[in-house]
């Protein structure tokens, strides 16, 4: 069953495979984080509880959002209590990598990336100074808790993330294997780890010259 969103931004394709043991949900995201998608994704999977899945596979392809939002469906999704997979579509960015760090295990096609760039404010009027030093400190937090999240879910990996330097002046981009896919994994673990046609390969880790995994 498809369902297409408001402004074609979503697509949810659920999909359970008999040769599959356990009842798997697949969401495709490929709108940006905001109030209405986070809504929207929030829905989607208490739904998918609803009719009995026992694990929700979130394929995403997009390009960030607000951080505020991408914060609360990375403590949705850690806080569900069925199995939750990510899989990185063609490009994860920004504030996408949170969500896509909330799954438990972790996947990418070959041709994918994932980018860190600096948080930015768009302003829309005046400010005044107490207003622009909130900005400021909202910013700070947001990047500490952006860079908390990466390091602890990436805990163990050989090299760490220089995260708040990527978020701050000097972006970063990485590649499926730089984000840590072993190379003796180059295929999906089963027939329902991704959608038919989409080749990928097991990500263990979001950190670079990640090559044996535990």
């Amino acid at each position: 069953m498809g369902i297409l969103g408001s402004n074609g931004l979503w697509s949810f394709v659920w999909r359970y495979r008999s040769e599959d043991p356990m009842a798997r949900h697949i969401i495709h995201y490929t709108g940006p984080i905001n109030s209405s998608t986070c809504g929207n994704l929030i829905s989607t999977c208490s739904r998918a509880i609803d009719k009995g899945a026992d694990l929700l596979q979130l394929n995403i392809a997009t390009m960030g959002g607000e951080c505020s939002y991408g914060f609360t469906l990375y403590n949705y999704l850690r806080a569900l209590p069925i199995a939750v997979h990510t899989h990185n579509l063609g490009t994860v960015e920004s504030m996408r990598n949170i969500l896509f760090l909330a799954g438990e295990h972790r996947t990418a096609c070959h041709y994918s990336k994932f980018l860190f760039h600096p948080f930015h404010w768009t302003l829309h009027g005046s400010v005044d100074h107490s207003r622009m030093a909130e900005y400021a400190m909202s910013l700070d937090y947001d990047l500490r808790l952006y860079a908390e999240i990466v390091a602890e879910r990436t805990e163990g990996a050989s090299e760490r993330l220089d995260v708040p330097r990527y978020l701050m002046a000097s972006p970063r981009i990485l590649g499926p294997d730089e984000a840590g896919l072993p190379d003796s994994r180059p295929a999906p673990e089963s027939p329902g780890d991704v959608p038919d046609g989409a080749q990928g390969r097991t990500v263990r880790d979001l950190a670079p010259d990640r090559r044996n995994p535990p």
